[in-house]
């Protein structure tokens, strides 16, 4: 298949990279990042559109997305498919596959989970949204990037989809780590905590696939001092996605709101910039109630 990838950077690299491998012939652009090896370099981002069955974008926002779009659409071949793989706003998504619609192009948004790992071993979920017609086009370089792929319904539901997602993924790390701090206080020992919590009512993939205490379970980022397997940053980014959705329809979500204010002091006035969102741990270790 012949695809554009717009967006190369620790995620769209290595996916563009697989693809390549693959055999499908790829073109990518981005501002700083070089081409991965097997992709070919495009000048611009229309060099990387132009007679492209497919169009990969990976970015940072959705005033990005919406920005690349415009640029993109009106060279777009007719009935090609503009497949967003970025987690953005769902108002975003769902007016980009508005305009790519009334350009004669299919959208899909399918952002991804399972963080550069995964990018680099083909190994990623993609939750997405958009036609039925265009999300079995693409399903072939779904197969190639990831291990999954769901189809979630209409345009912005992919968006919906991994934002929620993360939702009880914050809210539930938060109080793994706040019942690992508090288990310690008591007197309570780690490893057979984890033992009764993970065979419990309490178990969850926080605690059970990536425990944020350093030795405990299976190994996650705790034990390589919480270096990023998933940025504390981009867990504040997507909590806050996930409110600005919750804000336009008029939902409660109480514990993801905390969850967001708690991300947010944590990266923006602690330490937690750059550090695993599962860093939380140490930083309730220090806390006391006042």
């Amino acid at each position: 298949m012949k695809v554009g990838f717009i967006g190369l950077g620790n995620m769209g690299a290595p996916m563009a990279a697989n693809l390549a491998k693959a055999g499908h012939d790829v073109i990518g652009f981005d501002l700083a990042a070089p081409g991965p090896e097997g992709v070919a370099t495009a000048a611009n981002v229309a060099e990387a559109t132009r007679d492209r069955e497919v169009v990969i974008t990976m970015l940072p926002n959705g005033d990005i997305l919406r920005s690349v779009a415009a640029e993109i659409l009106p060279v777009m071949e007719k009935g090609a498919v503009l497949l967003d793989c970025s987690t953005v706003d769902v108002d975003s998504a769902r007016a980009v596959a508005a305009e790519a619609e009334a350009a004669g192009v299919m959208a899909v948004d399918a952002p991804v989970s399972g963080g550069v790992g995964g990018a680099t071993a083909g190994t990623l979920t993609f939750m997405a949204g958009g036609p039925e017609e265009a999300f079995a086009k693409v399903k072939p370089l779904f197969d190639v990037m990831g291990q999954k792929a769901v189809h979630c319904g209409d345009s912005g539901n992919g968006q919906a989809a991994k934002i929620c997602n993360n939702m009880i993924l914050g809210a539930t790390m938060v109080v793994t780590c706040e019942a690992f701090a508090l288990a310690d206080k008591l007197g309570l020992d780690r490893d057979r905590m984890f033992d009764v919590v993970s065979t419990s009512s309490g178990s969850s993939w926080s605690l059970n696939t990536y425990c944020p205490a350093p030795g405990i379970g299976p190994q996650s980022p705790a034990d390589n001092d919480y270096k990023p397997g998933f940025a504390a940053d981009l867990m504040l980014k997507d909590l806050r996605l996930a409110m600005q959705a919750a804000e336009t329809a008029d939902a409660d979500t109480p514990m993801g709101q905390r969850a967001a204010e708690l991300y947010a002091e944590f990266v923006e006035r602690e330490d937690g910039k750059g550090r695993d969102f599962s860093a939380m741990l140490p930083r309730f270790e220090k806390r006391g109630r006042g």
